[in-house]
């Protein structure tokens, strides 16, 4: 008796079917080892990425400009008076002037530069301390900065101290005064005019001072008008 042969087309489906299986595992497995390597190299990537920068600057800020601070004599004044009480205890003033620059002209009676001397007995000494509100590269630092000692002489005319309570009439009060005595036509013939201020005893009247300059200096001044700094009444022309 003779065996039947297998079923040859039959075995041959078979034959496809798990080849056709194998090579979809096979595809499969190799996605699936692709896409991993692909996250590690991605993650590698990162992580070099991440050693190798560095972390942004802050953008600078330039520090702010503050404008120019300007201030009336008398309120300057009292604020250098605390100082000086700190050179000795006895300091009296003998002269408040102010400094005209280009970035105050004093036609509002007022300046960025303000000084104001002192004399002490005691110490045998006279300090001049300066208010400034300026900007400028060759004014003194903001705020309240003492100058150089020199010499006190008290029968010296020039640095007669005065009593703070005569000085009641501030620098844009004198100045109100002094238009009217041939400031004001000085102004309208040149606007460019800078005004000046200086405060001081007269001993020859027994009353304090304000000179209101209008130039720069009382030798080059157009015109200088002197103003009571207790009463605020008009003195003289001087000039």
């Amino acid at each position: 008796m003779k065996l039947r042969a297998p079923d040859q087309p039959e075995t041959a489906a078979v034959d496809a079917r798990l080849e056709n299986r194998t090579r979809r595992e096979i595809f499969r497995d190799r996605g699936s080892v692709f896409a991993q390597c692909f996250a590690v190299a991605v993650l590698l990537m990162l992580a070099l990425a991440g050693c190798n920068s560095t972390p942004a600057k802050p953008a600078e800020t330039k520090p702010e400009v503050k404008p120019p601070e300007l201030l009336t004599g008398r309120a300057a004044f009292y604020k250098t008076f605390i100082a000086a009480r700190n050179y000795a205890a006895d300091v009296k003033p003998f002269r408040i002037e102010s400094t005209p620059s280009s970035e105050s002209n004093g036609q509002d009676g007022k300046s960025t530069i303000w000084r104001s001397s002192y004399a002490s007995a005691t110490q045998h000494g006279a300090k001049p301390f300066f208010w400034s509100g300026s900007n400028l590269p060759d004014a003194p630092a903001r705020g309240v900065s003492p100058g150089n000692e020199d010499v006190y002489n008290p029968s010296n005319e020039s640095t007669h101290v005065f009593d703070v309570a005569f000085l009641k009439i501030d620098s844009d009060q004198a100045l109100a005064e002094a238009q009217k005595h041939g400031g004001e036509k000085i102004l309208e013939k040149d606007p460019t005019t800078p005004v000046s201020y200086v405060c001081e005893w007269n001993h020859n009247t027994n009353q304090l001072v304000w000179h209101v300059i209008y130039g720069i200096s009382r030798e080059t001044a157009k015109l200088t008008v002197s103003v009571d700094a207790t009463t605020g009444e008009f003195i003289r022309v001087e000039k």
